[in-house]
């Protein structure tokens, strides 16, 4: 056995000290977490963005999950900010308001929920000054691990329970807190003679406009129908095959979308993102209605009283026959503020080195400012302070 030299268990023992220093990988569990490209953080704001943040008084969550990035947004007292924390391939995400809770999914293997909180304020440190935390940042305060065969999508709050799509078992899931997860929805079209096909995406059954209880909710889906061509591969047949089912039939309700995502329910009315077509629109008389068309992928739906929030997606080359209604080569990676009494867009941010909006929510300023991390010129020390002695309580 050969016996290392002191010097080279010095070197050994200093790379193993210098690991796992940098504070986003710590509350990302993630190595890589350390190495955000800038340019990624690069925006560029159109028309009237960070005032219509300012006068609704609302930090706008964003995940951008091929750049593993979630970020937020806000205007508060008239001077634009922007945060971020770096998750890996985050997708869906939901605000509980109640509970001063944030939920996000993490899709890849085995896929993960984090839970986040904001900070409320620093534990008594002799070594800490006792300065008050204006920012309030959300911080991971639990994550849960699931198979990778979830493959989960959007997530959802109904009647204070956290639901998610499980894209890759055509179904809903409920998840409990203690980490176990429970099938408790899926369309008709599933089942077989054999039983209900949980074992392949067959759907891209991928989001929930969540109403007080599942059957008072409704699903997007691709398709509703079993075939051997399964979402994923370049010949699966997708323009006008999207549909909403709904919570309580379990059939489909609205026909002729193309790769609908980020279904939601605002003031009695079903919205939805037309992603294949750039639009957003609303289902009205069993038909979609197209609102707006935006340039991009529409995918990423909130609202806040009159106003939608809608995120738009560069379009991935290998599926671009995915988006039959969009110019790729013009489509932008942004969000938008559109107005729903008039349609029009009010403004616009955009990142011009960004590829993919999965997920938009937001939560009140008061509540919490966004995440530990600020574009911009990094303030080190208060960072190494606020996770050294944080407090959630």
């Amino acid at each position: 056995m050969t016996v290392p030299s002191p010097e080279e268990l010095d070197l050994l023992w200093s790379r193993h000290h210098a690991e796992w220093r940098d504070l986003g990988q710590i509350a990302s569990q993630w190595q890589e977490a350390a190495e955000t490209d800038p340019q990624l953080l690069r925006h560029t704001a159109q028309g009237t963005w960070w005032e219509t943040l300012a006068e609704l008084g609302i930090t706008l969550l964003v995940t951008r999950e091929y750049e593993h990035l979630v970020m937020a947004l806000h205007a508060a007292g008239g001077t634009p900010a922007i945060s971020y924390l770096r998750l890996p391939h985050p997708s869906g995400l939901a605000v509980d308001q109640q509970r001063q809770e944030v939920y996000i999914a993490s899709t890849r293997n085995p896929n993960q929920v984090y839970d986040l909180k904001p900070v409320k304020g620093l534990m008594a440190r002799l070594d800490v000054a006792p300065e008050a935390l204006e920012k309030r940042p959300l911080i991971p305060v639990r994550s849960r691990f699931f198979p990778g065969c979830f493959y989960m999508h959007d997530l959802a709050l109904i009647d204070g329970g956290l639901y998610a799509n499980s894209v890759g078992q055509n179904v809903v899931v409920r998840l409990y807190e203690d980490g176990h997860a429970e099938r408790v929805w899926w369309p008709h079209c599933i089942e077989t003679e054999a039983g209900p096909v949980f074992g392949q995406n067959h759907l891209q059954l991928n989001s929930i406009a969540a109403g007080t209880d599942l059957a008072s909710s409704y699903f997007s889906a691709s398709t509703d129908k079993l075939s051997a061509r399964r979402p994923g591969h370049k010949n699966f047949p997708v323009d006008k095959r999207g549909v909403i089912f709904s919570g309580a039939s379990r059939e489909p309700i609205v026909h002729g979308l193309t790769r609908p995502h980020s279904a939601r329910l605002h003031e009695g009315q079903i919205w939805v993102d037309n992603s294949g077509y750039g639009e957003l629109g609303v289902a009205e008389d069993s038909k979609f209605k197209a609102v707006i068309q935006l340039p991009g992928w529409t995918r990423g739906l909130c609202f806040c009283g009159k106003i939608a929030f809608v995120g738009t997606s560069r379009v991935i080359p290998r599926f671009r026959q995915y988006a039959p209604g969009l110019d790729v080569e013009a489509s932008v990676c942004g969000l938008h503020a559109v107005d729903l009494v008039s349609g029009k867009i009010l403004g616009s941010l955009i990142w011009p080195y960004g590829n993919q909006i999965f997920a938009l929510d937001w939560i009140s300023t008061s509540y919490s400012t966004g995440f530990p991390f600020s574009v911009g010129k990094r303030a080190t020390l208060q960072e190494k302070m606020l996770f050294y002695s944080f407090s959630t309580t």
